[in-house]
């Protein structure tokens, strides 16, 4: 598959968790914040309960590589926990002040996994 047409296949599946997201009341506050060699899909915020929500969206077509929550490892939990600090440093997010909380929401097919707290918050 070309990278556009890969590109654009993952900018039609976060569209599609972003809604998903909205329809649970939550509010989107950025999409495809990229920061050095890493890239926040989703960043959201719960009003209610005053909770930035970092989401990592991934999709898998079928079971042949994986489901797609297990392609969010240890590895990858690293770089977003590493452009969620950015982020919250580029607009001054005090997690004294604001609860945060890592989220995925996976793609198997048409099916929509959403995991809220799926890992927790990594400084390594």
């Amino acid at each position: 598959m070309a990278l556009q047409n890969k590109r654009q296949l993952g900018n039609e599946k976060e569209e599609i968790a972003a809604r998903f997201l909205e329809g649970k009341g939550l509010r989107i506050l950025a999409r495809n914040y990229k920061v050095r060699q890493a890239e926040l899909d989703i960043v959201a915020m719960d009003d209610e309960s005053r909770t930035l929500i970092f989401v990592e969206v991934k999709y898998r077509a079928t079971g042949g590589a994986g489901t797609s929550l297990e392609a969010v490892n240890s590895v990858k939990q690293r770089k977003i926990c590493q452009a969620a600090l950015f982020y919250m440093n580029r607009f001054r997010i005090n997690p004294e002040t604001v609860n945060i909380r890592f989220d995925v929401v996976g793609i198997d097919g048409e099916k929509i996994t959403h995991v809220e707290n799926a890992f927790m918050f990594c400084l390594l």
